[in-house]
């Protein structure tokens, strides 16, 4: 099994995918944009062979590269997770005559409002919405839907450039906020709960799956410095509040020819009840989700994910044992991390229930929280009862600070 992978050092974790192809029998070529002395010797032990390309992200180029480094050498796959690749790498696809997700398909879940209108078609429901190019399109289409509504680039991921408005001066302030967006989707905002739904799919059929909980909704998470975003994964999914969830994801899956690989998806369950999908990539969530997940069954999803693109089969077990819950932190203050405080005291009280704390040490650069959900750091903690999981991670999201000056 022969498997190209684009960007297999960045982001990060992707390093965990390139081990997965390799601990399950693939011969790994990564292609990225580090040289590759700069790669990490974890990395380098599991590819075969590394082209160094000049942009990354320009997608003509990197297919060109691509075929002329692999001509007369036999390929099986080429992947990618990252979700900025997943369109190079559908062409690579077509360009080799290889199975997999077309191109088409795979615009499906880039393109959020061709997403959007897929899924309409076959019945489910989604947020009302125009697609805008220009700032008379958005006005206009305000006009049409009606506020409130969110504004969100066509092709985005992690909440970034993604606005909530609920008039007309708020739609202003946005517009002039994206003038580097190119196409922009214009939606009904929808108001209750928002989760996900992931899953890993072989054929288009569910592997595995899992539910994880926003608090808050990451659009408020995104907004608003003070907030120490949490997300836990359900560890009973059978439970009845979960089952329209569930079923619409499926739904979608189907809707928009998923193959094989992992799939990130959000939802969104009203106050009334009622489910609305908000969309969805054919890619692993980021933010040490897939983490969670692994912590949530005691698993390894980034080699099951490498055995089910490669080799068609899931062999872990899916069993849920806990609720894993990730609580991020932002310090007060801008400029280097001077003191932690509740840190020590939480730890001595509920430690064991700790997995990874992951806390910015003392002296170390603030990031900035905008451009990185992971802010300054993070502990993820597990616990089989679900209402036990959320109020630990309340007491890490209000009790446990960074200070930076």
């Amino acid at each position: 099994m022969k498997v190209v992978f684009l960007a297999p050092s960045y982001p990060p974790e992707m390093q965990q995918y390139t081990r997965g192809l390799a601990e399950v029998g693939a011969s790994v070529y990564g292609v990225g944009d580090q040289p590759v002395g700069a790669l990490p010797g974890s990395l380098k032990q599991h590819l075969t062979d590394y082209l160094q390309v000049p942009r990354l992200l320009d997608e003509d180029d990197v297919v060109q590269r691509v075929h002329a480094w692999m001509r007369g050498r036999e390929v099986d796959r080429v992947l990618a997770n990252w979700e900025v690749m997943v369109l190079t790498a559908a062409r690579l696809r077509e360009r080799f005559g290889l199975p997999g997700m077309t191109v088409d398909q795979v615009r499906g879940f880039r393109d959020k409002q061709l997403m959007k209108d897929r899924v309409a078609a076959a019945g489910l429901r989604v947020p009302r919405s125009v697609r805008v190019t220009t700032s008379t399109d958005a006005r206009e289409g305000a006009a049409k839907l009606g506020y409130p509504l969110v504004l969100k680039p066509i092709a985005g991921a992690g909440s970034a450039d993604t606005y909530e408005v609920r008039s007309d001066a708020e739609l202003e302030a946005a517009l002039a906020k994206m003038h580097h967006v190119g196409e922009a989707s214009l939606e009904e905002f929808i108001e209750g709960d928002e989760l996900t739904y992931d899953t890993v799919c072989i054929g288009g059929k569910v592997a595995y799956a899992n539910v994880a909980h926003y608090l808050p909704k990451p659009l408020i998470a995104r907004s608003t410095e003070w907030i120490s975003p949490v997300i836990v994964t359900v560890r009973d999914m059978a439970q009845p509040a979960l089952a329209a969830g569930i079923r619409l994801g499926e739904q979608v899956l189907g809707a928009l020819g998923m193959g094989d690989g992992f799939t990130h998806m959000e939802w969104f369950r009203k106050p009334s009840g009622e489910v609305v999908f908000g969309e969805i990539g054919c890619r692993p969530a980021g933010a040490h989700l897939v983490d969670q997940m692994n912590y949530t069954c005691d698993i390894d999803l980034f080699r099951e994910w490498a055995r089910a693109v490669c080799w068609n089969t899931f062999e872990a077990p899916t069993r849920r044992k806990y609720n894993a819950a990730i609580i991020f932190k932002r310090a007060k203050g801008q400029g280097r991390i001077t003191r932690i405080t509740g840190l020590d005291e939480f730890m001595r009280n509920y430690g064991e229930h700790v997995v990874e704390q992951r806390l910015l040490p003392v002296g170390a650069q603030r990031r900035n929280w905008k451009h990185t959900l992971v802010s300054d750091g993070y502990i993820l903690l597990r616990h089989p009862d679900w209402n036990t999981a959320c109020a630990l991670a309340d007491i890490v999201a209000t009790q446990v600070h960074l200070y930076a000056e």
